[in-house]
């Protein structure tokens, strides 16, 4: 029976540098060819990528309710999980996921003021057991993170970026407070560091706690 793989999710505000940061420890476990994964959130399947689609646009997509929203994430979530996630780390498969329950927690539980309970409760019927071993948290001031994201020319606000800095302040707290709370899983980064000083902290938790398991 093959080791269980090593499940590694990125956190963080829009526009904190969690793309980057993935493809760098993309790069350095390039080594381990098709037993890396990368995934999304919301997406990573054909279900999970239509919902993305229908979350983050905004010209022709009716305005979505907090309930409907956090139900919308919750099921990309689960088909995710069930379809890729968890068969994938049972066959020895390492999975880096750009988001994953914890955004769900923050930006619908804290951020749109949902009963975190509920919440809380929602995701555990999604996810099941299905937890990141490690969670990087790029944390980053929301005025730098909209510099960021207003810098990029390639592409246009979603939905989710172009809420306002307040949106964000509490989506960071929210954080903050969640990271606190789990000192063992998370790993709490200044996204303002250059891009190779983030990598090198991220590479040094990765060999100091998986001592060369993933390569």
């Amino acid at each position: 029976m093959s080791q269980r793989g090593i499940f590694i999710s990125f956190e963080g505000v829009d526009g904190c540098g969690k793309s980057t940061q993935i493809k760098e420890l993309r790069r350095r476990l390039r080594s381990l060819g098709d037993k890396l994964i990368i995934t999304r959130e919301p997406g990573g399947t054909l279900l999970g990528e239509d919902i993305r689609k229908i979350l983050q646009r905004t010209s022709d997509t009716p305005k979505i309710s907090d309930r409907a929203e956090l139900l919308l994430f919750t099921a990309s979530r689960a088909q995710l999980v069930e379809e890729m996630l968890e068969p994938s780390l049972q066959e020895g498969h390492h999975v880096i996921a750009d988001r994953f329950l914890d955004s769900t927690a923050i930006y619908q539980g804290v951020a749109r003021g949902l009963d975190e309970e509920t919440v809380a409760q929602v995701n555990r019927f999604a996810v099941g057991t299905c937890m990141p071993d490690v969670t990087f948290l790029l944390d980053i001031a929301p005025a730098d993170s909209r510099l960021r994201l207003e810098a990029r020319a390639d592409e246009p606000l979603d939905r989710f970026e172009k809420l306002p800095d307040s949106f964000f302040n509490d989506v960071r707290e929210g954080y903050l407070k969640l990271a606190k709370a789990e000192p063992k899983r998370f790993v709490l980064i200044d996204a303002m560091q250059k891009i190779s000083a983030i990598s090198d902290q991220i590479w040094e938790t990765i060999t100091k706690r998986y001592d060369g398991l993933l390569g």
